[in-house]
């Protein structure tokens, strides 16, 4: 998107960055592993992002069915993401990485039969929900698995090649999946690429040899499962980052509608929707790679705020444009945004998190930006349905306005936020 003494903490105020070289971690073999497997496995899944959607358009065509993939995905998260913190602190993560890698695989394989067969696109549903009950596990376990691979000098530097990695996936594989799917007009084609990638995760992940953990386990009650909500209320700090990132993707997301801007306001076909999906993960990759080369941010919480407003703005430009370009431009605009956001809340809780802990904390923060993002496309899809017909226009004119209103929704998030939380926009470096 890391024998002997147990891994020392990261330090909650290092006094100075993590080391000049960016490509240092690089050179770590089980953190290169890691990296690839990461780089492949989400290579796929986005590859599978424009095969959904597009397959489902074409077969329903309707904005709702778009939006019901987002909350079928968000329904895994509400139900298993503070088990699957219990679990990462208290199971081999490797283990737990290599477990829900498979059931993805398995996924794959069962979405290119429903597609080669034209079963009933209920089907789609019901695998895509069983695919976001492997990821609810696997996402805490993976975070929480980055710091037993590298030693804490190099975890900043980590973590963004991490979220450099994560997103050059996601501007290929859209664009390659959109040119399969062009190519062959077959979404079971790409849905087996889907469990491939997956396969090959599998096996470089088997190869990794993570330092092990050395807390007791901790029994399954109800007070342990709310550790990491515990922990992240006792963090203002935390809480508002995170607070804004979850309302900013609630409300100023339009992934979700890109096949209906690709199809029916942009004129583009699938190649299009492709390079739409490639936009924002290709702005956030540059923006990755500028953070990595630079010392830490000077003034990480009015930067962010900064970001967010950005990223609201960009968002009600590309809701308004007619240009297939421009818009393009303005997602590229709205990934960069989002990165900025993305690094600084990922830093802050891995950072901040004592390792017993880190499991948890990451379940509850990929259950605040999870559930925000798949229930921002199911809000986006719901509004573009009603909105459109309410008006007396289309389901176009409705996602227009859906993605206009989000990104000005967006907006007031940032001045809450601000208001709210001070402490957010008096934040300074980063790394302190």
């Amino acid at each position: 998107m890391t024998t002997s003494p147990a891994p020392e903490e990261p330090p909650l105020h290092p006094e100075r960055p993590a080391g000049p070289d960016p490509y240092a971690v690089l050179r770590n073999r089980d953190y290169l592993l890691y990296l690839i497997g990461r780089l492949i496995s989400v290579f796929g899944q986005q590859m599978a992002v424009v095969a959904v959607g597009w397959e489902l358009y074409d077969r329903t065509g309707t904005a709702l069915a778009l939006g019901l993939v987002g909350l079928v995905q968000m329904v895994p998260m509400l139900l298993f993401t503070l088990p699957a913190g219990h679990v990462a602190d208290n199971h081999d993560r490797r283990q737990i990485v290599l477990f829900c890698t498979g059931a993805m695989t398995l996924a794959g394989l069962g979405l290119t039969w429903v597609s080669a067969t034209h079963a009933p696109v209920g089907w789609i549903y019901l695998l895509l929900f069983l695919a976001g009950v492997a990821r609810t596990f696997q996402w805490p376990a993976s975070a929480a698995f980055l710091p037993q691979l590298v030693p804490r000098q190099l975890f900043s530097r980590a973590v963004a090649w991490n979220s450099s990695s994560f997103h050059l996936s996601c501007v290929v594989g859209p664009a390659v999946g959109g040119a399969v799917l062009a190519w062959t007009h077959r979404p079971a084609v790409v849905y087996l690429c889907f469990s491939l990638a997956h396969l090959i995760c599998f096996l470089l992940m088997t190869a990794i040899r993570p330092r092990p953990l050395r807390h007791p386990p901790e029994p399954l009650t109800f007070p342990s499962l709310l550790t990491g909500f515990r922990f992240i209320f006792s963090q203002r700090v935390l809480l508002g980052v995170i607070t804004l990132d979850l309302f900013a993707v609630l409300l100023g997301g339009a992934t979700a509608l890109l096949p209906i801007f690709a199809r029916d306001i942009l004129h583009a076909g699938p190649d299009g929707l492709g390079l739409l999906q490639a936009a924002m993960p290709l702005g956030a990759v540059l923006c990755a790679l500028i953070l990595a080369h630079r010392p830490p941010l000077q003034h990480a919480g009015r930067t962010m705020l900064l970001a967010v407003a950005v990223f609201g703005l960009a968002t009600i430009g590309f809701g308004l444009s007619q240009w297939f370009w421009c818009s393009w431009l303005l997602l590229l605009i709205c990934g960069a945004a989002d990165n900025v956001s993305i690094v600084v809340r990922h830093t802050l809780v891995q950072l901040l998190t004592p390792d017993e802990k880190r499991g948890r904390v990451s379940a509850v923060n990929s259950l605040f930006i999870g559930t925000s993002n798949e229930l921002g496309g199911f809000r986006a899809g719901t509004v573009a349905h009603w909105c459109g017909p309410a008006l007396g226009h289309s389901i176009a004119t409705g996602a227009i306005a859906s993605v206009v209103l989000g990104g000005i929704g967006t907006l007031l998030s940032v001045l809450a936020v601000a208001f709210i939380w001070p402490e957010v926009r008096r934040y300074g470096r980063l790394d302190t």
